[in-house]
């Protein structure tokens, strides 16, 4: 997943639904425990392209009753790109996406989203993506974008 902006974090690590498509209310703590695929993700082997403090976008994907935790966060390097490499612990069925920016003018504005590619590179991120994404502001963490 390559994403563009800087400063944010991940609210549940990439907060995923299995299952059949369905509503929920997102205000009730249980239904994020239940979907989300913060246990799927092999944190050992994220890699985070282009971060400023190394291992910090390891940091970014939370359990989701820590996801507005905004101690932990990754900002870009040298510029405003940042590359993850999510690998999972198993098979997963991504359905949804959110991304927590900081309270300010600190956050992404747009993601690209591939899927099955391991050790993607920038020199990678010039095929056309599986999905793309225009991201809004989403310091608390209530925007879910959902995935094809």
């Amino acid at each position: 997943m390559a994403h563009h902006g800087h400063g944010h974090s991940h609210g549940c690590g990439g907060h995923g639904h299995g299952g059949d498509d369905h509503d929920h209310d997102h205000d009730d703590p249980e239904i994020g425990v239940q979907y989300n695929l913060y246990m799927k993700i092999d944190k050992d082997r994220v890699e985070c392209l282009n971060e400023t403090v190394e291992g910090s976008g390891k940091e970014v994907f939370k359990p989701w009753n820590e996801r507005l935790d905004k101690s932990k966060y990754v900002d870009s390097d040298a510029d405003e790109e940042l590359l993850f490499n999510i690998p999972f612990t198993g098979l997963v069925k991504l359905k949804g996406v959110i991304i927590i920016g900081g309270e300010d003018e600190s956050h992404p504005d747009r993601m690209k989203l591939f899927k099955n590619r391991d050790a993607m590179t920038f020199d990678d991120v010039h095929v056309e993506a599986d999905q793309e994404f225009e991201l809004q502001p989403d310091p608390a963490g209530v925007v879910e974008y959902n995935t094809k």
